[in-house]
């Protein structure tokens, strides 16, 4: 073949190899048990139990740590991002991308490149501060969680954890009665 051919074929390689990348990129597991909510929000309808290795795929909508994707069955619903993992590979998919990886280093790509995830998660916005509400039902949950000293010391003992005594920090001052302005003390700025 001429190096036009090489390069013209080369180009096919990749453009094949990138829609297959976008298109297995949609695909995702469910890492735990999970509900399919209706709208993003723990508080919304579910619309069923997502099993934990079921597979589902993304629908490129998300909202916060929401994203929104369809099940096999065509249902389409949110699921917060944490129970949400990339597709895992499969004898037929690895034997692709090794296939790809291969057909690359005839034209001098001897390296390859690892896709990778990461997630982020901004604080509250002053619009978020505004509009928040009490959920009394969330405190009740983190009440039953609650620990005594003792039951913390047991489950210390399990591990190989070691005391260690850290000093109590000083208590703020407190804001002068009637006064519910933010403190502009610098105490405790940076």
């Amino acid at each position: 073949m001429k190096p036009s051919s090489w390069q013209a074929l080369s180009r096919v390689f990749v453009v094949f190899g990138l829609l297959w990348g976008s298109a297995q990129a949609q695909e995702a597991t469910i890492k735990r048990a999970t509900e399919l909510r209706e709208a993003p929000g723990d508080q919304a309808a579910s619309r069923g139990a997502l099993a934990a290795d079921s597979s589902v795929a993304r629908t490129g909508d998300r909202k916060g740590s929401w994203v929104k994707v369809r099940t096999p069955q065509g249902t389409e619903g949110w699921v917060h991002m944490f129970d949400l993992g990339s597709q895992p590979a499969t004898a037929s998919s690895n034997s692709t991308a090794s296939g790809l990886r291969s057909v690359g280093g005839l034209f001098g790509g001897g390296s390859t490149t690892t896709a990778t995830a990461t997630v982020g998660i901004r604080g509250l916005s002053a619009e978020d501060i505004a509009n928040a509400q009490p959920n009394p039902a969330a405190v009740t949950q983190a009440e039953k969680m609650r620990l005594s000293a003792d039951q913390a010391r047991q489950f210390a003992s399990t591990a190989p954890l070691k005391p260690r005594s850290v000093e109590t920090l000083p208590e703020p001052p407190r804001p002068a009665s009637g006064n519910t302005a933010p403190s502009t003390d610098s105490t405790y700025a940076n």
